[in-house]
């Protein structure tokens, strides 16, 4: 079995280069053999991307969270038209709203997301959201600005409903699932799991943050801990493991335009 970790801030696991290697290495003897790399800030990425661009096995996303938006810094829009055209650049993001931390105020995190979607409609790349307790204004947002190679809704935390009205209006989009969804009281993302077509869940580790319950003990989530979400949401799906991972890496390939 292959597993693709499509979110993870190596670069919070360790600062150390090295130690970032030895946390790729310990991926792939665990299975992981895909990471998509995240950052919040384009500083973050130029220096993640410097370090980890020779790891074939490592693709990038680029973009700046609403956590940067009172400062993602000067001409950072040349800069991500710029670093969209790198080698294994895969995605824009990740980006979107937080309102529950209420970084800057609406209109500028707004702002800032509206203008990610356009340049991942230019670079025909699919877009990673960021969604803290802004549901309503994101969904009205991808009704006009959906980007046509679609999105991901990262570590997944609405419900059900809110699946099942995105895609009722036809939004290509998909939905991650981290660490939290092993936890017992995470009810509404087992409920959802069990409501959206299969062809439609990716997986994250969202390292270092999300520890999966198997190990609540760490101090932070590593990429090689993702086999142990896919052990559980086989459980909850009642599905065999091999078939499950295959569907997840199929899944994966496709909304970032790889080959499997």
């Amino acid at each position: 079995m292959q597993f693709f970790d499509t979110h993870a801030h190596i670069g919070l696991i360790y600062d150390d280069p090295i130690e970032q290697f030895r946390v790729i290495q310990q991926a792939k003897q665990a299975g992981v053999t895909r990471i998509v790399s995240i950052n919040n800030s384009l500083h973050d990425f130029k220096k993640e991307y410097k370090i980890l661009s020779s790891k074939k096995e490592i693709y990038h996303a680029v973009g700046v969270a609403p956590s940067e938006v009172t400062s993602p810094g000067a001409d950072w829009i040349h800069t991500i038209e710029e670093s969209a055209k790198l080698p294994n650049v895969v995605a824009i993001g990740e980006t979107g709203l937080d309102y529950y931390k209420q970084y800057g105020d609406k209109r500028s995190q707004i702002e800032l997301f509206i203008t990610q979607l356009e340049l991942a409609q230019k670079f025909e790349l699919p877009v990673i959201i960021h969604n803290r307790d802004a549901g309503k204004d994101i969904f009205e947002i991808l009704q006009d600005r959906l980007p046509e190679k679609g999105a991901i809704f990262h570590c997944y935390s609405e419900d059900a409903d809110y699946a099942k009205k995105c895609l009722d209006a036809g939004m290509n989009v998909y939905f991650s699932f981290a660490g939290n969804l092993t936890y017992r009281n995470a009810r509404n993302l087992h409920e959802t799991v069990l409501n959206v077509p299969l062809d439609r869940i990716l997986i994250e580790t969202e390292s270092p943050f999300m520890i999966p319950a198997e190990f609540r003990d760490k101090k932070r989530t590593m990429p090689a801990y993702l086999t142990s979400t896919a052990k559980f949401l086989s459980e909850i799906l009642e599905m065999d493991q091999e078939a499950l991972a295959k569907q997840l890496w199929t899944n994966s390939c496709r909304i970032f335009n790889l080959p499997e």
